[in-house]
């Protein structure tokens, strides 16, 4: 059975996504990047990255860019960004729907 296409992205692939919006990173500089990023709220372990890293590159959201004293370096593909951005909208979208409720409306204005 085929893989599904990303429609939505967990919390580790967005953050190793906007890691390298910034530009192009190998493994190790991603995690430290999303724990300095995040403060230490979110920790992405070696086995979590290496397979979003693997399902990323099938998924063309990014692509190996080189390879350093035996570190690979990726940078994010066009097709990455693009789910970068919708994954922001969506997040976007909820916090804004969180807002008007949770700060006293009913959520039907208009």
């Amino acid at each position: 059975m085929a893989r599904k296409k990303l429609e939505i992205l967990s919390e580790q692939m967005y953050y190793v996504l906007l890691s390298l919006h910034s530009g192009p990173m190998h493994g190790y500089r991603i995690m430290q990047y999303v724990t300095a990023l995040t403060q230490g709220r979110v920790v992405i372990g070696a086995g979590t990255l290496y397979a979003l890293l693997g399902r990323f590159e099938e998924e063309g959201y990014i692509r190996l860019c080189g390879t350093k004293e035996g570190r690979k370096s990726y940078e994010l593909t066009s097709a990455g960004g693009q789910a970068l951005e919708h994954e922001f909208d969506r997040l976007r979208r909820q916090v804004l729907d969180g807002a008007r409720l949770l700060r006293g409306g009913t959520g039907h204005e208009h």
